[in-house]
């Protein structure tokens, strides 16, 4: 796993791994730090010392990328079965288990669960992101945060794999920022594999805290989504039409000046945007007995739509 300034999470993430199900003399845990400047070390440390029946590696991720720390602990470990995990998660007791079990199986090349979206902190910004990050409106028909039965998808969060599959694809591609979990199992699918998704391999998924950590979370992916379809047009899917649609409303407004046909119909995109918005945070305001996800969810699915949105089309004309 890929860790840097995680000193709230990974204690609780080390802890889950622990008390897998799965054989822990079977198990090694990689960690790469991309130097971390709080306490997410001493956490790491404290924990090795008093579960010296658990192996924990730390190696430093010098370049501080994501892709790079994952390629530098797929390097150190030494398993024949690799399960990438994240700092803000926390993998329920069978995680592992039923990961290997499904490799074994041959249901994928990649395997992966459902997430249980959890808010990072108990204010209602957090309460309303976490649910708004697992929601059709916000997030389309991504199965490991909206749910379903067991398929074959596009992308699983994290994953898990056998190492001769990067013996066979390659190892992450350290050029992309954000979207190297697609990219990898882009590749996967375009050499004939297969991603699995299964709901009962689960995890919990700590969501941002605030609106301005989420749309800055949801710039990265905008931004380097264009660089990701330079690569592979074929994998935009028709989720991420949500953030594209709502940067119509300033090439319509701009337009309006003079064609009346463009002020009608963004008074119609906006309406029609609105009114969703407003039904999807009463639905959930009356289903959590939450009245702040009635404002709530509307401002961060907003959020996550235009963040991803601007990002997506400033990465075009940038280059």
């Amino acid at each position: 796993m890929p860790c840097y300034n995680e000193q709230r999470t990974i204690r609780s993430l080390l802890d889950s791994i622990y008390h897998q199900s799965y054989p822990r003399q079977s198990i090694e845990v990689v960690i790469a730090d991309g130097l971390s400047t709080d306490q997410t070390r001493q956490e790491i440390q404290e924990f090795s010392l008093a579960n010296k029946d658990l192996v924990v590696r730390v190696i430093e991720n010098q370049k501080r990328s994501i892709p790079s720390g994952l390629n530098q602990a797929l390097d150190a470990a030494s398993g024949h079965y690799i399960v990438r995990l994240d700092a803000h998660s926390v993998p329920a007791e069978d995680y592992v288990a039923r990961s290997v079990a499904a490799l074994e199986d041959g249901l994928g090349d990649n395997v992966g669960g459902l997430w249980d979206i959890q808010p990072g902190s108990d204010t209602w910004q957090a309460r309303s992101i976490a649910r708004a990050a697992a929601h059709p409106l916000g997030v389309g028909d991504a199965r490991y945060r909206v749910g379903g039965s067991a398929q074959e998808v596009d992308t699983v969060p994290f994953g898990a794999f056998q190492r001769s599959l990067i013996e066979r694809i390659g190892k992450f591609d350290e050029t992309l920022l954000t979207n190297e979990d697609y990219e990898f199992n882009t590749r996967i699918r375009r050499a004939g594999g297969k991603i699995w998704f299964d709901p009962e391999i689960k995890s919990t998924y700590i969501a941002r805290q605030n609106l301005r950590d989420l749309a800055r979370q949801y710039w990265r992916y905008g931004f380097w989504k264009v660089k990701m379809l330079r690569r592979f047009p074929e994998s935009f899917r028709w989720r991420q039409l949500a953030g594209l649609f709502v940067i119509s409303f300033p090439v319509l407004a701009l337009l309006g000046i003079w064609f009346e046909w463009a002020r009608w119909l963004l008074s119609f995109e906006i309406v029609v945007y609105l009114l969703a918005l407003i039904v999807v945070g009463l639905q959930l305001a009356i289903r959590h007995r939450d009245l702040t996800l009635f404002w709530g969810v509307p401002l961060a699915i907003a959020t996550m739509h235009f963040s991803w949105g601007t990002a997506f089309i400033w990465s075009m004309i940038s280059r």
